[in-house]
């Protein structure tokens, strides 16, 4: 996938994905992530991570919708991640709500995810 003058954006019910270049911002549309939703966003993630290459600098999974993520949902985060990590992409989960980051923090995510909490603090992080 080039590096579009305009981002490249795939919707579906269940996920936003927006490619501008050198981050892959990929928006779960909540409120839930669970036994049925987890492999149909990881399915629709992986091809567009495979699609963005080694052009990713950043994946960032947009939280801000979700209120439940299920183990599922947990391991289809990690999974995306994975499919990342060989590209060179740094992973960024923003958007958490206090129950979500308690769980994540629980899991020990931020070993494998930078966690974000505000707009300005994820801009910041990403300039290319």
């Amino acid at each position: 996938m080039s590096s579009p003058a305009e981002p490249t954006v795939r919707k579906t019910p269940l996920v936003e994905m927006t490619w501008n270049g050198y981050a892959l911002i990929v928006k779960l549309e909540g409120p839930n992530v669970g036994q049925r939703e987890a492999p149909i966003i990881g399915g629709e993630v992986d091809a567009m991570v495979k699609g963005c290459g080694k052009a990713m600098k950043f994946l960032i999974l947009d939280l801000s919708e979700v209120q439940f993520m299920s183990s599922l949902g947990l391991g289809m985060c990690i999974n995306i991640r994975n499919a990342a990590a060989p590209l060179g992409a740094k992973p960024i989960i923003y958007g958490l709500t206090k129950d979500l980051r308690a769980l994540m923090s629980m899991m020990k995510i931020e070993r494998i995810f930078q966690l974000v909490d505000t707009r300005e603090q994820l801009n910041a992080l990403v300039r290319a």
